[in-house]
């Protein structure tokens, strides 16, 4: 690195050096969880900054930073905006984010990059890599609630990494928006059938796989709508209603100290005496590590309910950056 210096990557450059593709971020989110599981990160709880003038649970901007070790340590902050409006009222995408990342050494900016694709597709990646450990093997069906750019990139995720799944359910309130979604992914891959659910339940009734990704910020996902075997990834938070945290067979988050926090439904839950870090299956770090179980039975009904880290988001920068400067891709600016 110069010190002078830093190396720009919009959306277009991190798409052309694989980031559109959700293997780099498979591998790179894996190891993210490997060093959480050995405690060799830092990551500050993240602060929400929102304005006195909205209530909505999608109006705010996010201060994720992270430090992560290893070989190649690397420190950085993804700030991260959302407006639920603003796909309706502006036509523009809900999030927009940069992520920063520093040289560990000197502390000095070494890269900017645009932010949106690679937080979404991070999160998908969190899924994917959960999915590989609690969902059962060879699952052939999954659904998705909410079809907004998180539930395409969850589903993106799904038909890239999970060969054997032969059919999706989509289900959003905005219905065109599903048939929307069905339609891009019938462009974009084969062989899978897609269908429009009619309602959430009838989307998460004996599905094995279910992944939340909406806005809302009331819980409707019902215990009794889950099949033996589920996998439930609770990627919006708020979807499922208290009790099911507490029926199911096994909660797995992927920080404790983030998802107990911001009243948030563990919080709340927390707050309530109705659930605790006792009660807590595992964080998926420890499950990938080996530490503490997977998927143990084909009939488990298993909870993940994915925060989201910054260390997720840093760790699968570097990697977008190293390919980066082995290609020369993005535009290098200079620092003074």
């Amino acid at each position: 690195m110069t010190v002078a210096t830093l190396r720009y990557l919009s959306r277009a450059d991190i798409a052309a050096l694989g980031g559109d593709h959700s293997d780099l971020y498979m591998h790179a989110i894996e190891a993210g969880f490997r060093s959480h599981a050995s405690g060799d990160f830092v990551q500050p709880l993240k602060p929400y900054l929102r304005s006195p003038r909205t209530r909505h649970i999608a109006d705010r901007i996010i201060a994720m930073p992270a430090w992560i070790g290893g070989d190649q340590p690397v420190a950085g902050l993804k700030w991260i905006g959302s407006k639920h409006d603003n796909p309706a009222k502006r036509g523009i995408e809900r999030a927009s984010a940069v992520i920063v990342l520093n040289d560990p050494e000197t502390n000095y900016p070494m890269a900017i990059l645009e932010g949106a694709l690679l937080s979404a597709m991070r999160t998908a990646a969190v899924t994917g890599v959960a999915a590989r450990q609690l969902a059962r093997r060879g699952f052939e069906d999954a659904a998705i609630i909410g079809c907004g750019p998180i539930g395409e990139r969850q589903a993106q995720m799904l038909l890239e990494q999970f060969p054997e799944v032969k059919a999706l359910r989509l289900f959003d309130l905005d219905e065109a928006a599903a048939h929307v979604l069905a339609a891009r992914l019938r462009r974009r891959f084969d062989a899978f059938a897609v269908t429009i659910a009619p309602s959430a339940e009838a989307a998460v009734r004996d599905c094995p796989v279910v992944i939340t990704c909406t806005v809302t910020d009331r819980p409707y996902l019902a215990f009794d709508w889950l099949s033996k075997g589920t996998f439930l990834a609770n990627v919006s938070i708020m979807d499922v209603e208290r009790d099911v945290f507490l029926k199911v067979d096994k909660v797995v988050v992927d920080d404790w100290g983030q998802s107990n926090r911001e009243k948030k439904i563990i919080n709340l839950m927390v707050e309530a005496g109705e659930f605790s870090r006792e009660q807590l299956h595992a964080e998926l770090g420890e499950i990938i590590v080996g530490s503490r179980p997977g998927r143990e039975t084909e009939d488990e009904i298993i909870l993940l309910n994915p925060m989201g880290m910054a260390i997720d988001d840093i760790v699968c920068a570097q990697a977008i950056l190293r390919r980066a400067e082995e290609r020369n891709v993005g535009t290098v600016l200079p620092l003074f």
